[in-house]
């Protein structure tokens, strides 16, 4: 089931607001938990199994952790209580990509496996292995199996975050209160997400297949695609995270942030600390600073950073641009760390321009399933194939999606909502509900019309 869908904001999410807002408070987070089972459920009943059987192993190990802590013994109970999960991953998400690398190598032909992946598991496995490792290090296992349950399942961030860390929530899971404010913050949250999404992001989304459609592409094409591409991505995710962190807000808790405007950094290094923050944050926590961080030689900080963006990469998924796309990173931000960084601070028309055109190259290794379609299209875009610098097919695309482009390019800055914030209060008093209701209606009417609606995180 999708936030963006018809059945999720007008059937689902209303009954599941009316029954946790009835039941007792001992209640809500069991009314959550099923709530989430059944979304989790909406479309794979059957690889709930494989999530509950997680949440179950994450239960038990962070009892026995608790007890075993800053021993041999704890070490030992840790690993193996870290290998369910990553297992169940690495099966469902690996498996095959694994197969069919060997099978390149050798020449052999191991059938596939081609099993389905279920839906949030690189997001949930996660927080079941940070959970058990924060219990390793410190703190208090959860008791209540109902509690920590809910905590995995908790339905708005089950599907593609932001990673949501258990001692980030552990008090509101216990106690939590909810208010006219909070909830209507949540509404105007979840709203100006699905926004994003539905207007923006599916827009963009169908230039894009327009473009791979087009029986003429040329340069000016392709370099302005990379461009509708990254927008693409950046709407359609921090539009899903802030219906997550609008949604868990209406229902009490408190997400950090997933996004801060990465578009107008200054550096790599600083765009990956204002995109997809959550997931920078686990990798920094559980894997960089684990390995030594940056208070080691150099040769071990340049293997750190591999290692972080060798995973971060694949964990976005099973593919080799996928991998290319983190080490590309690595190498990036080794060169700024190393190199340039600091000559980068004193130029900034220079470093921002350098960010978009890194930025737009990683998208293009990002976005495209295999390497032929990638080399392809960065043949295009450095006009290496014999394309035209720009024909009359790119003309009356880039005529027909300039507006929307335009306003997601502007959108992307931190430049709307400043001048939001310099309104009299009495404006936005009135404005804020007006705006919204504009967005939710039109945002309504796509969906209802059915318009090109994809989600791209969940191949993730």
């Amino acid at each position: 089931m999708l936030f963006s869908s018809i059945p999720f904001i007008y059937y689902f999410l209303p009954l599941v607001f009316l029954i946790y807002f009835l039941v007792p408070r001992k209640f809500k987070n069991f009314t959550l938990l099923v709530s989430s089972l059944i979304f989790y459920a909406w479309g794979e009943p059957k690889l709930t199994a494989v999530m509950l059987i997680s949440i179950a192993t994450g239960y038990a190990s962070g009892l026995i952790l608790e007890k075993h802590r800053n021993t041999k013994k704890g070490r030992l109970i840790l690993c193996l209580s870290l290998l369910i999960p990553v297992a169940f991953l690495v099966y469902f998400k690996y498996a095959d990509f694994f197969i069919d690398t060997f099978n390149a190598a050798t020449g052999m032909s191991v059938p596939l496996l081609r099993v389905a992946l279920p839906i949030g598991i690189s997001f949930y496995t996660f927080q079941i292995l940070s959970y058990q490792v924060d219990v390793y290090r410190g703190s208090a296992a959860q008791r209540n199996p109902i509690d920590l349950a809910c905590y995995i399942t908790l339905f708005p961030q089950l599907i593609a975050g932001p990673i949501v860390r258990y001692t980030d929530i552990e008090h509101k899971l216990k106690a939590r209160t909810h208010t006219t404010e909070q909830f209507a913050s949540g509404v105007v949250k979840f709203t100006v997400g699905l926004g994003k999404k539905i207007l923006l992001a599916n827009t963009i989304g169908s230039f894009c297949t327009a473009f791979d459609g087009a029986s003429e592409k040329s340069v000016v094409f392709a370099w302005v695609n990379a461009a509708a591409v990254a927008l693409q991505i950046y709407f359609d995710f921090s539009g899903y995270s802030d219906m997550a962190i609008g949604l868990g807000r209406m229902l009490g808790f408190d997400f950090l942030e997933n996004f801060n405007y990465p578009f107008i950094s200054k550096s790599a290094t600083e765009f990956w600390r204002r995109w997809h923050m959550s997931l920078g944050s686990w990798f920094r926590d559980y894997v960089y600073i684990p390995l030594g961080g940056n208070r080691v030689s150099p040769a071990r900080h340049i293997f750190n950073i591999f290692v972080v963006w060798f995973l971060t990469g694949f964990w976005h998924g099973a593919g080799w641009n996928y991998i290319i796309w983190g080490v590309f990173y690595a190498v990036i931000l080794i060169a700024e760390k190393f190199l340039y960084g600091k000559r980068l601070e004193k130029h900034p028309v220079i470093s921002h321009f350098y960010v978009i055109i890194i930025t737009l190259i990683s998208f293009t290794i990002f976005n495209r399933e295999n390497m032929g379609e990638m080399l392809s299209c960065f043949r295009l875009m450095l006009g290496l194939d014999g394309a035209p610098f720009i024909t009359a097919e790119a003309l009356y695309y880039l005529k027909s999606y300039a507006v929307i482009i335009t306003v997601a390019a502007i959108g992307s800055t931190p430049v709307m909502k400043r001048f939001a914030d310099k309104l009299p209060e009495r404006a936005r008093y009135v404005l804020t509900p007006l705006f919204i209701i504009c967005v939710f209606l039109l945002s309504t009417a796509y969906l209802a019309d059915g318009s090109f609606n994809p989600f791209l995180y969940f191949r993730f």
